[in-house]
């Protein structure tokens, strides 16, 4: 194997390989990255046997074929380091690669490349194509709403739900829900799939900078998925576990409806909190006629508050939340007004951008 590449053409696709390779590993193999060069084109595959993704170079200078393994983070750094415009061979030598750029030279090991994993999908049971845009708007409007080593592990994970037309994508941690859906065609059949959050992240990055309009095509198995881009290809292991019934924390029952300006709101937010309790971020929300009281404090005996003018009217409510659930959720929204409904302290509150009927996020209370 021998290629000669330019730098910045290489740095983009390993830094999204890199992002599946862990730092800490089982096995000294999962810490590479595989390099499969043929004709005029090099394959970068990053792999953590849950998820795995293959990046596609072409228009390479190849002098000879093959394929390696080489350190993933290494590799990254020595071409982090170089300058833009000098060229980068990669040769193969025996056990080693040689990774040489102007009057810099070195030389990395190299594992079997016999050895590095592959996660090999079955027959796609359900695929559906999208815009770049479309999905990248799903994951923005609810994939911060996953828990984080949960014991109830399939809420580590984000909802695919294909039903009615729709792919309905779904996180919760058990105490906030962001829920959104896509118009994709005429799919009667009900199916779920459970996305792991690590692939979530790497699904994020990967479509992160492509143009808005680029066509991807998302294929499902009972226990994979794939996602196809132009020039890249992720794969990941799904979570098998059976979702609880989402619908069932949507209150539907609430009585109690406050319009108000979602950039005021998320402002006054994010300065109270500055002084809630860092443990629990408490903060304390009094609806009244027209009118939103907020206030926090923490165990220093320090406190905050702040008076918001809104469209309500109804009886006088006081509850608590945690004030970083409800940051985020209005940080995933767009639109410029948000819709929040209540029923009474002890109950969710629904918040709803007032501009995207298609996603709705819920938010338990806290005690007070």
């Amino acid at each position: 194997m021998n290629f000669t590449t330019d730098r910045e053409k290489l740095l983009g696709p390993l830094q999204l390989a890199c992002g599946v390779v862990e730092r800490k590993q089982t096995a000294p193999i999962l810490s590479n990255l595989l390099l499969d060069v043929r004709e005029n084109s090099l394959t970068i595959v990053g792999c953590d046997e849950e998820v795995e993704i293959s990046l596609l170079i072409s228009d390479i200078d190849v002098e000879s074929g093959g394929a390696v393994t080489v350190p993933a983070r290494k590799l990254m750094d020595i071409c982090r380091s170089l300058t833009d415009s000098t060229p980068l061979t990669a040769k193969r030598d025996g056990n080693r690669v040689q990774i040489d750029s102007g009057r810099f030279t070195s030389s990395l090991a190299s594992l079997p490349p016999d050895q590095f994993p592959s996660i090999e999908p079955a027959e796609a049971t359900f695929s559906v194509e999208m815009l770049t845009k479309q999905l990248r708007w799903l994951l923005k409007r609810t994939s911060f709403a996953m828990a984080q080593q949960d014991v109830r592990y399939f809420f580590n994970g984000t909802l695919f739900e294909i039903s009615d037309g729709r792919v309905h994508v779904v996180a919760t941690n058990g105490q906030r829900l962001a829920s959104c859906y896509l118009e994709v065609g005429d799919h009667t059949e009900r199916d779920q799939f459970i996305v792991p959050r690590k692939a979530i992240a790497e699904i994020a990055r990967l479509i992160a900078s492509l143009d808005d309009e680029v066509t991807l095509r998302l294929d499902f198995t009972s226990n994979h998925m794939t996602v196809d881009v132009p020039g890249a290809r992720l794969v990941t292991k799904l979570i098998d576990a059976t979702y609880p019934d989402y619908s069932r924390a949507i209150p539907l029952d609430g009585d109690k409806v406050m319009l108000v300006d979602r950039q005021t709101l998320k402002d006054a937010l994010s300065r109270t909190a500055i002084l809630s309790n860092e443990l629990y971020r408490n903060v304390r929300l009094i609806l009244l006629q027209d009118r939103l009281d907020m206030h926090t404090n923490n165990p220093q005996q320090e406190e905050a508050e702040e008076t918001l003018i809104v469209s309500y009217s109804g009886e006088s409510v006081e509850i608590g939340f945690n004030v970083s659930y409800l940051i985020e959720a209005l940080s995933a929204m767009a639109g410029s007004q948000v819709r929040m409904t209540f029923s009474d302290s002890s109950s969710a509150c629904l918040l709803e951008d007032v501009d995207e009927k298609e996603c709705l996020y819920v938010i338990s209370p806290m005690m007070l």
